[in-house]
């Protein structure tokens, strides 16, 4: 397969060539259907994660995430079905200044219990996770970039919005660009698959 579905996945065509790029890319992904149907499913592979030393100890930067370089005020947004198998499997939307600087938010699904909705944001080399219960096996995510600073919202429609986080990272001074887009992993075994039916990349704040 190509390096990257940006020429064929409408939310990346618009933008220059090798501005979208893979941050470890998966052995199975794929474009399934056609027009405004059309959705990419990542099938994570085992022992992927993104997360710095806190609490837990361990450093994994290894996630599967498709990014493209954005400047100055966007705004993301996406929706992700999923389709988990184990602990903490998780999809959803990146920003990403470095190995030791990022933000992701998710819905990690735990076994026999709801999901944990919420958002990790890594500044300094160390983690933070807040969360809340979340039922079901889709979700709607938005993150912000006003300046230097993150809002992260969610939805079960698209249309109701409920802020989760507001975050700044650390080496974001708001003039620089940043790799934002989707992500997946599976930090315990295989057998995961997430499919992202929406991707929107919208410049400017929201109201503006």
């Amino acid at each position: 397969m190509a390096n990257t579905p940006a020429d064929r996945w409408a939310p990346f065509a618009s933008l220059p060539e090798g501005s979208v790029r893979w941050h470890a890319e998966p052995a199975r992904w794929a474009l399934l259907g056609n027009g405004p149907a059309q959705r990419l499913r990542i099938e994570p592979e085992a022992q992927t994660d993104f997360w710095q030393r806190t609490h837990y100890g361990f450093r994994a930067d290894n996630g599967h995430a498709l990014l493209a370089e954005l400047a100055g005020d966007v705004v993301l947004t996406t929706h992700v079905r999923f389709f988990p198998a184990q602990q903490y499997d998780q999809a959803g939307l990146m920003v990403r200044l470095s190995a030791e600087c990022w933000l992701k938010t998710s819905v990690e699904h735990e076994p026999g219990r709801a999901g944990r909705l919420g958002a990790v944001v890594t500044n300094h080399g160390y983690s933070d996770w807040s969360t809340a219960p979340f039922d079901g096996d889709e979700v709607w995510l938005r993150v912000r970039r006003e300046s230097a600073d993150y809002v992260v919202d969610a939805s079960r429609d698209g249309r109701a919005w409920e802020q989760i986080r507001m975050a700044h990272l650390a080496e974001d001074d708001g003039q620089r660009s940043v790799a934002a887009g989707v992500y997946a992993c599976s930090p315990k075994a295989a057998g995961f698959a997430a499919e992202f039916t929406t991707l929107e990349l919208r410049p400017g704040r929201i109201g503006a």
